[in-house]
This record gives C-alpha cells, structure tokens and sequence, in this order.
C-alpha cells in the first residue's frame, strides 16, 4: 500500500469515530484519564486530557503518523536532507543547539561543528562586551543594546528577552526595533544615549525593506564615528560588510536557519548580551531536552511517549472533528505575554498553506488561527467568547508552579486561575445548577471547550527553550501529517512586491498594472499628505 493510501486509510478510520463530547462523562467513566493522557517532556508536563478524545482515536491518529512515516521525516531532516523542498534546502534549527560531539556533514560541511564555531565566537563577543574590553568610540561601556528586525529576527529575541527578565545582567538593556513606522524607532532612540549604545541589526539577506530602512536611520543616529556600535546577525556577510558593517562584528548563520527557528543562532545575540553566555547555553540545553525527547520517541508505539507528535495530532484531531480552526494561547506569567505573537508566526507562517508537498490543493484545513494574551488580562477580555460563545477554540494553557517575585500567595492565586478556567472550560455549569437563578439561561456554561495545560516547575532558560522547541516540533509534525511544506513563506511576497508599485503611486508615479482602488486609495493619501504639510 502507497503512503498516500495508508493515510487515507487511517482517515477514513478516524472518520467513523464517536467523537466524546461530554468530558464530565469520559471522567466519570475513566478515574485514570487525566494520567493516561499527560505527557511528560524534559521539566514540562502535559496534560491533553481535557480534549474530545480517547484511547482509540489516539492510537488511530498513532496510526496515521505511522502512515504518513513522521519517524522518517524527522530522521531526514536531522540528517541534512533538503526536506524543504520548494527552496531545496536541509533543516537544521536542530543543529544549533546540538553538541560538538555529533557530526552532521552536509554537503560536505560538518554542520554541527560550524555552528558551534558560530557560537563560541558570538559568546565570547558577548563576554567581551560584558568585561568591558569591547567599547563604544570614546570608550564608553555600552548601557543598551537595539536589535533592529523583524519577524524571526524580532519576535524570539523580543520574546526570550521579556520572558528572562529575572536572568538579564545589570548594568545593560535591549530595545527592539522592528516596524518600518519611524515612530517606533523615534519611542525606542529617544531615550537612550548614542555613544553608548549597541546596534544589532539582523536580516537574514540583509535586503529586507523594513530593517535596512530603520538600520539607515539608527546609522545617522549614531556618532560619526559610530560604525564600531554597529553589528551584523545575517546569513549575507558580505552584503553586511559592504553596507559597513567590521567584519569581526558579522555573525553569519546559515541559510538552513528558517528566521522563525533562528532564536537559538546568532539571531540571539541580543538576547545573549542581555542575560550573558551562561544563561544562553542553558537556553539552548533546554531546546536540545526537546530534541532529544523526540529522537527517542520518534518511533515509539507508546501512546504516552512522543509528546509534540501527541500535540500535533490532537490539533489536527479538534480540526477534524471539532470544526476548530482558532488557538488561544494563553500564559498565565506576564512575563511569557509574547508567546501568543511569536506563536502565531511559527505556526501560521510555517502551515499557512494550501498545497501538498507535491503542489496539488489541500482538501481540508491547515493551520489554526493563532492568538491570545496572558492570563489573568486575557480573562477580562475575550473568555467570555471562550466560554459561552458560539465558536469553538482550543486553548494552550501555560503556567508555573512557582514565580520569581513575592509574593508567593499572588502568584498562587495566578496559578489558581490558570487550572480553574482549564476545568471551567472543560466542564462548563450545567442548566439544571443554574435554573432557579435569574437568567438561568445566560449563567449557563456549556462546557466541552478543548484545552491542554502545560506546567513547569520556574520560569528560566531551560524552560523557555524547552517550551520554544516544543511548539517547534508540533509544526514539523503537523505540517507532515498534512503533507505540507512547513519551511517557506512564499505568502509573504506578493505584499512586499506590490507595495513597491504603492510606493511609486504615492511619490506621483502611476503604475499601468494598478487597479482603481489602489488608485483612490493612494491619491487620497497624496492629497491629505500635502494638506497636512502645508
């Protein structure tokens, strides 16, 4: 039996599943369910037991990875092999957290060595700006670090950054920079001192529009004599040399870096300025607890062993047969409140698509709409819908079981909320606990909403980068149990090419391939620019 037929196979198995809706009942029937179903990995715990499914469905959607050969896949993509295969390129986040005594050679190039040649010398210009021997011009200590990107060059940093607050070394901060709106480099610069502050501006190609305009404005913000502030995080070292940038501040990664998978590259190096060597070799640890969790679970049959394969499966389960197509992402620590974002571009960014890997169209959903806040705000804005309203979400609850910061009893009520809305959702109150109060029918909750619980004991660099690998993982699954390209983003592209027509439209130029709204709209915004000027 081909691959393709297997997988049908299994679907059409999974098809004729009753699917459990009434979690109070598969509880009741079940005392064991909430072990059977968490899954741990490395220092998190997961629970998925609050989802509509049991022991059959899970050992089918087993049988569907199996069809679809994930064990294979993953192994390929460890080994250097060009799994993305629109842009014929290997893979290798992986590798960058992998440790000197693996080898992986890819065309010809032991891919595991360089990248921790990679890592030495970033870490040790990090330890040089920390001892003060690498200074600004007039032999300042640097005070502040600004990363100037966007996308995978903003959001990890910017997340990991927010998320180790209490790991950040004194005496120095980072600041991001990443929308071309120049008001967002005018909030960040203008409070800091130019003579001593860090740029790192990263672009992969060191061509994408956004960064290079706000990195041409930081330069002019800088002393004339500034260009030693400036460092380079690209896959293009020499464009960056030729745009000015010393050569010994480049830090090249290569192009097998996806920017969505790149925190744990040079990428980070604002992140490794900000919280020191140490703390972002532990980070790294963590994403390899992960790795490692999946080599040995790859080709497991036991349900409870392969926890990103569990994950991605279950999310394409409560697609399947729940009609969900939206995830709420919700950490109850205020210092995680960027996950959500960083989330929604490693996974709608990665399985945003609508094509087999082989380019014929996809019958039936792909990626989930990714979104959410942190608890307890994002309670007080959309758990209503959660709860009562008429779509059906998912929710990733994440929490821990101890904070950084007193005091203690708060940051318990913190984790009190995060397992009574998982339970809240999960069971609902039913009509007849709500019948003699007024309203009775608006007080009802339904209950039956989907939702997984990740716990860990702290917040710290291990966990973060265990959490990031995770979620990691589940889009490589997910995007192979879809057949689906999961490392370009050509949806990216066609926005970026029209807006350099837009651009000529706005500065009075018009553009034969123009249509009349683009028309309106640009000559509206021509005329109240002038109006506003005069």
């Amino acid at each position: 039996m081909s691959t393709k037929d297997a997988r049908e196979s299994v679907w059409t198995d999974l098809r004729t599943r009753r699917v459990p809706h009434d979690f109070s009942a598969a509880f009741a029937a079940d005392p064991d369910r909430a072990r059977r179903f968490t899954v741990p990995v490395g220092d998190l715990v997961v629970d998925m037991s609050k989802n509509p499914w049991d022991d059959d469905i899970r050992r089918d959607l087993l049988r569907l990875a199996d069809a679809a050969d994930v064990g294979g896949a993953w192994r390929r993509m460890r080994s250097g092999e060009p799994i993305n295969l629109t842009e014929d390129r290997a893979v290798g986040h992986t590798w960058l957290r992998a440790p000197r005594s693996e080898s992986t050679l890819v065309d010809g190039v032991d891919v595991v060595a360089e990248a921790n040649d990679l890592l030495d010398r970033m870490l040790h210009f990090v330890d040089e700006v920390h001892a003060g021997r690498v200074v600004a011009a007039d032999g300042s200590r640097f005070t502040d670090i600004v990363n100037v990107g966007i996308g995978g060059s903003d959001l990890g940093p910017r997340l990991a950054y927010e998320a180790l607050r209490p790991y950040r070394l004194r005496g120095i901060r980072a600041h991001f920079i990443s929308n071309v709106d120049p008001a967002n480099a005018a909030d960040v610069l203008g409070a800091l001192d130019p003579r001593r502050t860090l740029v790192v501006i990263a672009s992969k190609t060191f061509t994408t529009e956004e960064t290079m305009a706000n990195a041409r404005s930081i330069r002019e913000w800088l002393p004339a004599d500034g260009v030693t502030q400036l460092c380079a995080v690209t896959s293009d070292a020499d464009r960056a040399v030729a745009w000015g940038i010393a050569p010994d501040r480049c830090f090249a990664f290569r192009e097998w870096v996806g920017g969505r998978y790149s925190i744990g590259s040079s990428v980070g190096l604002v992140l490794a300025l900000a919280i020191g060597s140490g703390a972002f070799r532990e980070f790294l640890a963590g994403q390899r607890i992960v790795d490692e969790h999946v080599d040995e679970h790859v080709d497991s049959v036991s349900p409870n062993a392969n926890a990103p394969l569990l994950l991605a499966s279950l999310g394409i389960w409560n697609a399947m047969a729940g009609g969900v197509t939206s995830k709420a992402v919700v950490p109850y620590s205020y210092d995680l409140r960027s996950l959500p974002a960083f989330l929604q571009q490693l996974d709608m960014e990665s399985n945003g698509k609508s094509v087999h890997r082989d380019g014929t169209p996809v019958s039936g959903g792909t990626a989930p709409i990714v979104w959410g806040a942190a608890g307890t705000d994002a309670q007080h804005a959309f758990f209503q819908l959660l709860h009562q309203g008429t779509r059906e979400v998912a929710v990733d609850f994440i929490g821990f079981a101890a904070g950084h910061d007193e005091p203690r009893s708060q940051h318990d009520t913190l984790v009190a909320n995060l397992i009574a809305q998982s339970r809240a959702l999960a069971f609902g109150r039913p009509e007849s606990s709500t019948a003699r109060l007024p309203a009775a029918a608006h007080r009802r909750f339904p209950g039956h909403r989907p939702n997984t619980v990740i716990l860990a004991p702290r917040l710290k660099p291990s966990t973060l980068g265990q959490i990031i690998a995770l979620y990691e993982h589940v889009v490589f699954f997910q995007g192979w149990l879809w057949d689906i390209n999961s490392f370009d983003q050509y949806g990216v592209e066609l926005g970026k090419e029209m807006a350099t027509e837009a651009r000529s439209e706005l500065d009075g130029r018009p553009s034969a391939a123009s249509d009349s709204s683009t028309r309106l709209l640009t000559e509206w915004c021509r005329a109240h620019r002038s109006a506003s000027e005069a």
